[in-house]
């Protein structure tokens, strides 16, 4: 009995043992995974994910109203129209957001492509307006539509867009509506956007239609510059941009300068002298040239005589050499930030193969 007890002992505490060593090897295993996954916490875990469950089949309708719905969305997406009938796409309501990115929403900068047109229209047509006589009592009905529907697209902006747009404060987006329109009220552009919309075309009841009355208008270049930095930040090349926008420049200098000359010309009598401009052929394009010729200081005008002529004249020799110098710096900053890679590589090739011939390196 004695021996019978003493295997049974030892029979016990070798199981005992096993399920110890076992259980030593399991907590060794788990410990190798939790430091797995405290190194790297994308290691997956060995546990299966549960199965979904599997979804139940809702009940078939009846017959009947199968066919009901069905004559239910024909005749939602269908049309009769006299003998025929075709099929039509439903309407989807659109509403517009309440809040807007500047940065990021590509309408708001389609918005501001409109909103500069009509910058444009005011800014080269109201010179031509006032020294050409290109504006007359037939046609400014004509030029009085294109002026009130810029004033409309100033109008949407200043009402519908301004007021939406985010702001960032305190490093957090605002979108609330409230504190985006608080926030364009109390900004400068809001009250640039005011000053260009001043009515100052009433003023057309008591001195005729008078294109200097809409000079305010010209101070909506806010949304100008803004458009060129929002355009800017989504082209691939800006510089392209650039060298166009820089163009323009020049351009506009040369148009405003050719109105100008016209008026002189007017003012001392079409054709009254030699240095004015004598009514021959189309006035824009001959006062354009002259303005190119005295802009960019190519020289052969007839020279001035009179007082007026002279000092219109130095001015505009002055001007000239001013504006054409800061045209071509600009142009050459434009066209050398848009090659600085290709120099780069080229200096650096060329410090290399001057580097390797010191050095006498095989070919």
């Amino acid at each position: 009995g004695q021996d019978r007890a003493a295997s049974a002992a030892s029979q016990n505490s070798a199981i005992i043992n096993d399920r110890l060593q076992e259980l030593v090897k399991l907590f060794k295993e788990r410990t190798e995974k939790v430091k797995e996954k405290l190194i790297d916490p994308d290691v997956t875990s060995d546990e299966e994910s549960p199965k979904p469950s599997p979804a139940k089949k809702a009940p078939e309708p009846a017959p009947e109203e199968k066919a009901a719905e069905a004559g239910q969305t024909e005749e939602e997406h269908y049309c009769d129209m006299l003998c025929c009938k075709f099929k039509r796409r439903p309407w989807k309501s659109y509403r517009f957001p309440q809040s807007i990115d500047p940065l990021t929403n590509l309408m708001y900068i389609l918005w501001l492509f409109f909103v500069v047109l009509a910058w444009n229209w005011n800014c080269w047509l109201i010179p031509v307006r006032w020294a050409f006589p290109y504006q007359t009592p037939d046609n400014v009905h004509l030029w009085l539509l294109m002026d009130y529907v810029c004033d409309l697209i100033y109008l949407l902006d200043i009402t519908v867009f301004q007021m939406r747009l985010q702001f960032v404060r305190g490093g957090d987006i605002i979108t609330d509506k409230k504190e985006m329109r608080n926030n364009y009220l109390k900004s400068r552009r809001f009250k640039m956007d005011l000053l260009c919309l001043l009515p100052l075309d009433l003023l057309y009841l008591k001195f005729g239609v008078n294109p200097l009355l809409r000079l305010p208008r010209c101070l909506k270049y806010m949304a100008f510059f803004e458009f060129n930095s929002r355009l800017e930040a989504i082209l691939s090349k800006a510089y392209v941009y650039r060298v166009i926008r820089t163009t323009a420049y020049l351009l506009y200098s040369l148009h405003v300068n050719s109105c100008l000359y016209y008026w002189a010309s007017a003012y001392q009598g079409i054709g009254s002298t030699h240095w004015v401009y004598d009514g021959v052929g189309n006035g824009y394009i001959r006062c354009y040239y002259w303005a190119v010729k005295t802009l960019i200081t190519i020289g052969g005008l007839p020279d001035p005589k009179t007082l007026f002529e002279i000092v219109f004249q130095g001015l505009n020799y002055f001007t000239g050499v001013f504006a054409f110098s800061v045209m071509i710096g600009q142009m050459r900053d434009v066209v050398g930030a848009a090659t600085a890679g290709q120099t780069y590589y080229r200096s650096c090739m060329d410090s290399t193969v001057k580097y390797m011939n010191f050095y006498k390196i095989p070919r």
